[in-house]
């Protein structure tokens, strides 16, 4: 998943950042509201963090902004000013959230899950597919009910394959999701994880659940996606 963190504050946005990114979100970081709003135009966010207090534009007009231009994409507040008409004012705006500071990065985290399950009301905090279990709670992985060790990337992507299940991904979806404003279109770091998952999930094991579809992408199914073309392990 991931997220843009608009926030000025280095000695808040530097920590936030780090917890984030070991708790295998992608993150980017908006310093200014302008800046903001244009990442958020030319990205593809699962979520956006938003502070009130930014130079030249707050983040009440930032959050108006990008509503008038259609964005969807969940917004939780964090500001210092916790007032009941700061609040209102911030939902009102088209916040979804509104966290104060200074606020436990335990909360955080659960008030993200919490935004990033709405537009998937149905998905259970378990996602399955054959016998390979996701806890999205503890970000954990076991297929055969036997513990599969992943580093916050791995298991960043492995999320993003297993809640999209059945559909052919392509780099580019892949990349705006799991990585980033720093992933280099042009390296081979999909591949290599990919090829990290389908050690670790599939080899020795059946059914077979990571594909690969050249040229265009991959998938994580039970069954083959199309005229498929499996990497060999």
């Amino acid at each position: 998943m991931r997220i843009l963190l608009v926030e000025d504050d280095e000695r808040l946005a530097s920590p936030v950042m780090k917890g984030l990114r070991g708790h295998s979100y992608a993150v980017d970081l908006a310093k200014e509201g302008e800046e903001a709003i244009y990442l958020a135009e030319v990205n593809q966010y699962d979520l956006i963090i938003l502070d009130v207090m930014l130079p030249l534009k707050d983040g009440f007009t930032v959050c108006r902004e990008l509503r008038g231009k259609g964005l969807k994409t969940p917004v939780l507040m964090l500001t210092a000013r916790g007032d009941v008409d700061d609040r209102v004012t911030g939902l009102d705006s088209g916040a979804d959230d509104y966290l104060v500071k200074p606020f436990e990065f335990k909360e955080l985290l659960a008030r993200i899950r919490a935004l990033l399950r709405r537009p998937h009301e149905i998905r259970p905090a378990t996602l399955k597919i054959a016998d390979l279990e996701l806890d999205t709670l503890t970000q954990t992985a076991r297929r055969g009910g036997s513990r599969i060790r992943l580093t916050a990337r791995e298991y960043a992507l492995l999320e993003f394959l297993v809640s999209r299940a059945g559909q052919l991904l392509s780099r580019d979806q892949i990349a705006a999701h799991v990585w980033d404003e720093n992933f280099d279109p042009f390296s081979n770091l999909i591949e290599v994880y990919i090829r990290r998952l389908r050690i670790k999930i599939d080899r020795g094991r059946t059914p077979r659940l990571i594909h690969t579809k050249r040229g265009v992408g991959y998938a994580l199914s039970e069954n083959y996606i199309g005229e498929e073309e499996r990497e060999n392990d």
